[in-house]
């Protein structure tokens, strides 16, 4: 059993009491702690203090909006961000994934949903280098893009890019699979986890931020090409 020392903290920032106090019993129950913040003021001044293992972040805040905390947060942390809103419009969504939450729900959601969304987050976010080196063959080249897993490095046309945890996976099983066709649902297993709860538009957001940094001309990619109906396919390109 998981003692209360070595439960993973969930930092939860939301300025609803409601809110709060069911989050604090039910996440406690389901053996987490948990720390608040009001507002995205105090979220960033505690981020440092609190070391969570897992953020739940409210997207309308006080003081500084959920989305530049998100932003601010991803300068420096790759902690698991999961966004969470009364709203639930694809631009919301979008905007979200966009700054770099791992993941997106609206409210008014079941406890149950969000725990299980927690707990796949927090598998990814734990990944062994083994677990990484097992989603595709060692260090691979395609054209001008060479990814290697050991480093935890991708070279785009000679220049180091950094890429967040879930661009990295993706790039590299897009890459160990160059010319073929992934489908949608292949990815996200390998990638998010067969128990993923959430949409594709997260796939498609990662796929879009990804071209924003390995692709020549983002709008008009020539490495990660879109299948329609299917999925997406690395092409094999030459140097």
């Amino acid at each position: 059993m998981t003692s209360a020392k070595d439960a993973p903290t969930v930092f939860i920032v939301e300025d609803e009491d409601a809110f709060i106090e069911a989050l604090d019993i039910g996440l406690q129950r389901e053996g987490f702690r948990v720390e608040v913040a009001r507002d995205g003021a105090e979220a960033l001044l505690n981020f440092e203090t609190v070391k969570p293992d897992i953020i739940l972040l409210d997207v309308m805040l006080p003081k500084v909006s959920g989305t530049d905390v998100c932003r601010e947060i991803r300068k420096k942390s790759q902690v698991p961000i999961i966004m969470v809103s009364a709203k639930g419009s694809e631009i919301d969504t979008v905007v979200g994934l966009e700054v770099g939450a791992d993941d997106y729900i609206v409210k008014p959601y079941r406890l149950r949903e969000l725990v299980a969304r927690i707990r796949a987050a927090l598998r990814r976010s734990s990944l062994t280098q083994s677990e990484i080196d097992e989603v595709g063959i060692g260090t691979v080249r395609v054209g001008d893009v060479q990814i290697d897993p050991e480093q935890h490095m991708v070279t785009v046309r000679g220049t180091v890019t950094k890429l967040p945890l879930k661009e990295f996976e993706l790039l590299y099983v897009l890459m160990a699979n160059a010319g073929r066709v992934m489908t949608r649902e292949n990815l996200i297993d390998r990638v998010w986890g067969s128990d993923y709860y959430g949409d594709t538009k997260t796939l498609d957001v990662h796929i879009k931020r990804l071209r924003s940094k390995i692709e020549v001309d983002p709008a008009n990619p020539v490495n990660v090409v879109t299948i329609r109906g299917l999925g997406y396919k690395y092409e094999k390109l030459t140097s």
